[in-house]
């Protein structure tokens, strides 16, 4: 009997930036700027900033098809959210770009202040959302969910797919009033196509039933979700996926229908911190009103996160579709 193990290949620094999308899995380039670059061909009033990151937020195809509506801030976080605050009194619709943790915890109060009490039409538009990046605290924006949503006055938005971002950059754009929108870059994978999807801001879809797993998720976790949903069925475990991109407002209705459907574990997946995101919003929905389903969450933990490459801190902290099977086959257990 041979004792030898299989050795996975060995991850290199780049894995630390690897794109989301599995090997072999259908992608779109740069789903965000092409569609800015579209909507503003429609739109005179569409402008982009960004803060020293056009090029790693996909803002660049904005700017080459519209360089008279493109400012660069530079390494400026507060100064590029008050610059689209002033922007925007004068009428214009700015679309912000950053990362994530810059865009929400270093521009925070210039957010609150500038933009949100005075409910300004900005949309901030924030790549490398939770545990998208392995570079560490300093570029894992795991808590900026819970920022965005305390803020009156905010819509918050956390797409899934290529699809959803393309479908979602003309619908906040049609929103009166500020958005932060987390950000998908690069080679974005492609999975609602196939579920004749259409994103609809404030509106949750039940992407497939199940009658014995309910997982509500957004983001980068409904497309884990979709995945551990056909993994499990060569189980006998039917397990149903309702997306939740907008997070604020929340579709408590349609939430609170499919979560009282009887006989259900129900699951709030998604890329943050378990402090102040969906898992939250949703405990509270049900308990608010008086529903009591079984109920668990799959998030990232109230902790500084590792460095290190991608798929490893993916098993590591609970969000790869292995890794999301074997909890749910636990707790069916």
């Amino acid at each position: 009997m041979s004792t030898a193990t299989e050795k996975k290949p060995r991850l290199t620094t780049s894995a630390m930036i690897a794109s989301i999308a599995s090997e072999g899995q259908r992608v779109k380039a740069a789903p965000f700027g092409k569609a800015l670059a579209e909507l503003a061909r429609e739109r005179s009033d569409i402008v982009g900033l960004t803060a020293d990151l056009a090029k790693y937020t996909d803002l660049h195809l904005f700017a080459q098809a519209h360089p008279d509506r493109f400012f660069q801030m530079g390494m400026a976080e507060q100064v590029l959210v008050a610059a689209a605050g002033g922007l925007a009194k004068e009428g214009f619709t700015p679309f912000a770009t950053t990362y994530a943790v810059f865009g929400t915890r270093r521009a925070f109060d210039f957010i609150h202040q500038v933009v949100a009490e005075e409910n300004l039409n900005v949309k901030l538009c924030c790549a490398l959302p939770g545990l998208t990046t392995g570079y560490g605290p300093s570029h894992q924006a795991c808590e900026d969910l819970a920022l965005m949503r305390s803020i009156p006055n905010m819509m918050v938005i956390d797409p899934c797919d290529a699809l959803e971002i393309e479908q979602a950059v003309p619908a906040i754009a049609a929103h009166q009033g500020p958005v932060y929108m987390r950000l998908l870059r690069g080679q974005v994978p492609l999975v609602l196509d196939e579920y004749d999807y259409r994103f609809e801001p404030g509106k949750a879809k039940l992407l497939r039933d199940g009658k014995d797993v309910l997982l509500v998720s957004s983001g980068l976790l409904t497309m884990r979700s979709l995945e551990v949903a056909k993994a499990l069925a060569a189980d006998s475990i039917d397990v149903g996926v309702l997306h939740v991109p907008t997070i604020k407002p929340l579709d408590t209705a349609t939430i609170l229908r499919e979560a009282q459907r009887p006989g259900r574990l129900v699951v709030v997946a998604e890329n943050h911190s378990v402090i102040g995101g969906l898992g939250e919003a949703v405990a509270t929905a049900l308990l608010e009103e008086g529903v009591a389903p079984r109920f668990r969450r799959i998030a990232l933990p109230d902790a500084f996160l590792d460095a290190g490459a991608l798929p490893t801190l993916h098993d590591r902290y609970g969000i790869s579709t292995d890794a999301m099977s074997a909890t749910l086959r636990k707790w069916l257990r």
